[in-house]
């Protein structure tokens, strides 16, 4: 077994070089062969012990067993202490993954503090076997059928190579004591209810099952690396500049559904609500999907991606004073002039510049968000239009309505900053004064 484990970890390229290795050490089977295996192939290892305070003088026994099984190996022992039941109650946690999130929090501790390579922890390939058909109950996508990973950051698993029952032979041959969890032997728990009873009934119709199980998972955690690999590659050719996703060309790909929700997963969106996305797809546009800090619209040939904002100042003010200050810095940022008409006064015809008559005006100017039944004269025109039927021409999506900023002389609207002015506010032949704004860029 020692050479099986020697392989698996050179193949998988768990540790190397002379730092030392932590081990996860409990007392039990699976961490005293461990610890054994990497002394034995002359690793310099140091090995870790938890106390969880859970199973009261039993406890207590694994401690004491621990400390003194890593002395006779002549192996340094570090322990540490948990009162998990308040940790899971404090955070809301289950009593089991309390231990799990406590355990691995001091592992990376004590991997900092004493410079070690890596953690090696006991899990074993009948524990990937169990994780497989654990997720499988509970419904997984590929990345739960791929089993136990052999590396995960700075935790190792060299045991992933040999069995349960290969670890209890080579434990007696090599005369290893060791103590049983007794928790281990109840089918109160899940895991231990497919440990205890549903693979024996598998191993009725397959006796190799376990080795099946653990092949099929080798294989599926190979097919899980392209599958990655092609999400990213759709990640990077499909989520344009300004987080837009191009509706037809995301159609175009093999299982479009799923390639959608793996683009959506890092933003917060559910399994549900991506195959809402989906379902939307060829309905009409402006629906609204949400995840905890994203929305996405879905838009006439995009599905646009932004994060929720929360803003409490819904307007601003602009008294004759501060606009004479210049320059405005805020959600957007704005500059103004006050000019008298010359000769020689030139207008820059871009979407970026506003003139006004300044005696038409009537401060304090505001800045703020369209409202339904807002309406304006849109420049070199007679009759009103409202706002809305504005951005429908304009293909305006909902988003962008949302980022829109409007400059208000009173009630009316001088300017969709950005977009256009309102014509009763022009230069005439009869202005004096101009107000020239510039507007720079959207923050």
């Amino acid at each position: 077994m020692r050479n099986i484990v020697r392989a698996y970890i050179e193949k998988q390229q768990l540790l190397a070089g002379d730092a030392p290795v932590l081990v996860g050490f409990s007392g039990g089977a699976d961490s005293v062969a461990l610890l054994c295996l990497l002394v034995q192939l002359g690793y310099r290892c140091i090995a870790l012990h938890c106390n969880f305070h859970l199973r009261g003088d039993e406890s207590m026994r694994d401690e004491r067993f621990a400390e003194e099984t890593a002395r006779k190996l002549g192996v340094p022992f570090y322990k540490t202490d948990f009162d998990t039941t308040a940790y899971a109650a404090g955070h809301h946690l289950s009593v089991e993954m309390a231990a799990r999130e406590l355990r691995y929090n001091w592992f990376e501790e004590m991997r900092l503090r004493l410079g070690a390579q890596a953690v090696a922890v006991a899990h074993h390939r009948d524990d990937s076997v169990e994780t497989v058909l654990l997720n499988l109950i509970r419904g997984t996508g590929i990345r739960g059928l791929g089993g136990i990973r052999p590396k995960n950051g700075y935790i190792v698993r060299p045991l992933l190579a040999v069995s349960r029952r290969e670890i209890l032979a080579w434990l007696e041959q090599q005369q290893m004591s060791y103590v049983t969890d007794s928790t281990n032997l109840s089918d109160a728990y899940t895991r231990n209810f497919i440990r205890l009873r549903v693979l024996p009934l598998l191993e009725e119709l397959n006796p190799s099952v376990k080795t099946a199980i653990a092949r099929t998972a080798d294989h599926l955690a190979a097919t899980e690396a392209i599958y990655l690999q092609v999400v990213e590659d759709a990640r990077r050719q499909l989520i344009e500049e300004g987080s837009r996703i191009p509706i037809a060309r995301l159609m175009k790909y093999p299982s479009p559904s799923t390639i959608l929700y793996e683009l959506l997963k890092p933003y917060g969106f559910s399994r549900q609500v991506a195959d809402d996305v989906f379902l939307s797809l060829e309905k009409e546009s402006g629906k609204m999907f949400y995840s905890p800090e994203f929305r996405l619209l879905k838009d006439r040939e995009y599905l646009i991606l932004s994060p929720m904002e929360v803003c409490d100042v819904q307007a601003y003010t602009f008294s004759v004073e501060a606009v004479l200050e210049n320059i405005w810095r805020g959600p957007i940022e704005l500059s103004f002039q006050k000019t008298v008409i010359t000769n020689d006064f030139n207008i820059r015809k871009d979407r970026h510049n506003a003139y006004f008559d300044y005696d038409k005006l009537s401060f304090p100017l505001t800045l703020r968000k369209w409202k339904e039944g807002d309406w304006f004269i849109p420049f070199g025109m007679k009759g009103r239009k409202k706002l809305s039927d504005y951005f429908s021409d304009r293909k305006f999506s909902r988003i962008d309505k949302e980022q829109v900023w409007l400059l208000c002389s009173g009630e009316n609207i001088l300017w969709i900053v950005g977009e256009r002015t309102d014509n009763r506010f022009c230069i005439d032949k009869t202005t004096k004064s101009v107000l020239v704004v510039n507007f720079f860029q959207q923050k």
